[in-house]
């Protein structure tokens, strides 16, 4: 998808922002623009790919992990970085931290973008009608992408489906029927009008499988809540199948091979969040410390650097320590590691030499000096308690459990970005993958767990568990229909995607954020039932109309 940056400015506002892809050839900045550039042929399909932008404020970065990945019960915090209130669920959490008016603002642009495209379509010239209604279908796909994101952070919000040109006071919050039924429409009608298509030129464009997995999420959303319908889990498993048996996406042989950098458009993708190596684009990205870009390679690194034989590289990246595991996800979630290698391949355990020479230890007390030549190993991490007499048999450092804290911890591996510039370069260019086939598949083993098919839930689990095996292991990984219980797929979720922007959404939805966090996550032990939605930023009650009594007319959310 060949994505020109686009500014659009209407009546004072801004309409458009910018979007962009892997294989794009070009780009420019082009200001200043009149509002009716949408209206040509080229500002058409300018403003199409503009509407994808806004995806790149949530996934791939900082301010994405802080609403899905903080304060779970696999996740806790790390020893820098600010949002720590998201890992407590403390005072922090107040209606005027800027992450909240970041994401709500710019769901809400792209939200606007879509309308545009949506409603001017039908005016444009220079366009065949089957462009418009492919185009139609991606906006309408995207904003139900963007209120289905903004619905699970904050609650009933102010449906707007139609553009807004000028500033204005009147806002309301609609219901969450309301929010899941247009949302759900708008699904319906982009399947019904995006191609059926894989890879291609337009990679990282909105497909009719995207469109399915949307709306599959979604169901399984509205099935545990008020709004819920006697048919949403059989609905989502219905579209959990289309998406397994009419198209062309299959399972990688290796689990580690989903998450290589050099094969990012692989068979496993079923949509995907678009980056580029072009820095001038990825700087402009919104709400993300580290400056634009897919920026996820930051935040779940330990403090390698400082330790002996070891200086920042480009290879073991940025440690920005935002993020550590909690005890519960070592011991428990990732606690088989023989048949399993979920544990080995999602987190580092070994680091080699960069910075030859002889040095003190600090977290190991089994030697008080190691010296290392380059490409010898300096740190392990066995992921069990090794005595102290075996780790003094070994030439370099050995991290046990028991000296874990806040900077040192083992590390995820999955977004790591080997083609940064430098080893200070934040903006990473790898793409985001938003769904890919084993969350589909997880997804149907769980609506159909709640459907009481459970021979079906458990053949799904277990095509995910056995393609995680290791080598000659398969068999082992397979678990029995009396083994599936609900709590097992809750763990499952968490081995399959830990640190995948799922966790926080998964137990919302499940009603188990105060339960699981509470059980195992120590740090954030004042969670209480008002974190099921965040606080509406303090930006929008202050920006709408006053009611007769003098208050907002955009009601706050309990307890905040």
């Amino acid at each position: 998808m060949n994505i020109n940056k686009l500014k659009v400015f209407a009546l004072g506002s801004m309409l458009l922002v910018s979007t962009s892809c892997q294989d794009l050839l070009k780009e420019e900045v082009i200001s200043n623009i009149g509002n009716d550039y949408i209206n040509t042929a080229k500002g058409f399909e300018d403003a199409t790919k503009a509407a994808y932008s806004s995806l790149r404020t949530f996934y791939g970065t900082q301010l994405g992990l802080t609403f899905t990945e903080y304060g779970t019960d696999i996740y806790a915090t790390g020893a820098d970085g600010g949002y720590k209130g998201f890992h407590f669920y403390d005072t922090q959490i107040q209606p005027t931290v800027d992450y909240l008016a970041i994401l709500w603002d710019e769901m809400y642009r792209g939200i606007n973008t879509c309308n545009a495209v949506i409603e001017r379509a039908a005016a444009v010239v220079g366009v065949s009608d089957a462009t418009k209604k492919l185009r139609i279908a991606e906006a309408k796909f995207l904003r139900a992408h963007y209120y289905y994101i903004l619905h699970e952070q904050f609650g009933p919000l102010d449906l707007r489906l139609t553009e807004t040109l000028a500033p204005t006071k009147e806002s309301k919050r609609n219901s969450s029927a309301e929010v899941y039924a247009q949302i759900i429409k708008d699904c319906n009608e982009a399947i019904a009008d995006l191609e059926n298509k894989g890879h291609s030129n337009d990679y990282g464009r909105a497909t009719k499988a995207s469109a399915e997995a949307l709306l599959a999420k979604v169901y399984l959303a509205k099935a545990y809540g008020p709004n819920k319908a006697a048919d949403d889990f059989q609905k989502a498993a219905d579209l959990c199948t289309n998406l397994i048996t009419k198209y062309s996406f299959r399972l990688l042989d290796d689990f580690a091979a989903v998450h290589d950098e050099n094969n990012q458009q692989n068979a496993e993708v079923v949509f995907a969040v678009q980056y580029t190596t072009d820095q001038i684009t990825n700087a402009t990205n919104a709400g993300g410390e580290g400056g634009g870009g897919n920026n996820l390679h930051l935040f779940f690194g330990m403090q390698y650097d400082t330790q002996a034989g070891m200086v920042r590289d480009v290879f073991y990246g940025r440690p920005f320590k935002r993020l550590r595991p909690t005890a519960f996800c070592l011991n428990t979630v990732f606690g088989e590691r023989v048949n399993d290698s979920r544990y080995k391949k999602s987190f580092r355990d070994t680091w080699l030499c960069n910075s030859s020479g002889a040095f003190n230890t600090s977290f190991d007390n089994s030697k008080s000096r190691v010296t290392f030549a380059a490409g010898d190993t300096t740190i392990f991490i066995p992921g069990f308690e090794m005595s102290q007499a075996e780790r003094a048999k070994r030439k370099y450092q050995v991290l046990v459990p028991s000296r874990y804290d806040e900077a040192l911890f083992p590390t995820l591996q999955k977004f790591f970005d080997t083609k940064r510039a430098d080893r200070t370069e934040p903006r990473g260019s790898r793409d985001y993958f938003v769904w890919r086939l084993a969350d589909i598949y997880l997804m149907r083993a769980e609506a159909n767990l709640q459907l009481g098919k459970k021979a079906e839930a458990t053949a799904d689990v277990n095509v995910v568990r056995q393609r995680a095996a290791f080598p000659g292991k398969k068999d082992a990984m397979k678990i029995t229909e009396s083994q599936l219980t609900f709590d097992f797929l809750v763990d499952e979720r968490a081995r399959e995607l830990a640190g995948e922007q799922t966790r926080w959404l998964d137990l919302k939805r499940w009603g188990l954020l105060v339960d699981r966090v509470k059980k195992h996550n120590p740090q954030a032990s004042a969670v209480a039932d008002k974190h099921y939605l965040r606080p509406i930023p303090q930006t929008q009650i202050d920006r709408s109309a006053k009611t007769a009594e003098g208050t907002s007319s955009f009601a706050q959310n309990p307890g905040y």
